[in-house]
């Protein structure tokens, strides 16, 4: 790497440590209104909001794989408690830099145990679409937080 693309990177990686102190030097004591839903300069490659708000919302799932660069998210197998002859594998995408409705997607498979045999069943599309809307209600929570802290 070159020492000014080096520079760069390094910088781009503590801007925000150095820059937070002179935030609290503007004008009467008033911080400096940002657009926090844009998160373009993250360490990871998506959404920060989206990414926390998928992980949060699948915590009560084992994950297999994160991948925040990809914004993919991969659950295991799930088998709820109260309904032991059936489970659900999630996938969630972030596809976008951007708090936006459609820059997350969640595709879900549901596997029903006939006779000692996981078999693949349907899929409500009212269960995936309440997972993406929890998402984002979620994440939407987040900015808000953030931008009232």
């Amino acid at each position: 790497m070159t020492r000014s693309l080096r520079t760069v990177f390094l910088l781009g990686l503590t801007a925000p440590v150095l820059l937070a102190p002179l935030a609290a030097c503007s004008k009467g004591g008033e911080r400096p209104k940002a657009d926090l839903a844009a998160s373009k300069v993250t360490t990871i490659g998506v959404n920060a909001y989206l990414w926390r708000a998928s992980l949060d919302t699948l915590s009560f799932m084992p994950l297999v794989q994160t991948d925040s660069n990809g914004g993919v998210i991969v659950t295991d197998w799930y088998v709820n408690p109260q309904t032991p002859s059936e489970r659900m594998k999630v996938t969630v995408s972030i596809l976008d830099q951007d708090l936006r409705a459609d820059a997350v997607r969640v595709a879900a498979l549901r596997e029903v145990n006939q006779n000692g045999q996981w078999v693949a069943a349907p899929v409500k599309a009212a269960t995936v679409q309440k997972l993406e809307d929890i998402i984002l209600t979620r994440a939407r929570d987040l900015r808000r937080a953030a931008i009232a802290g």
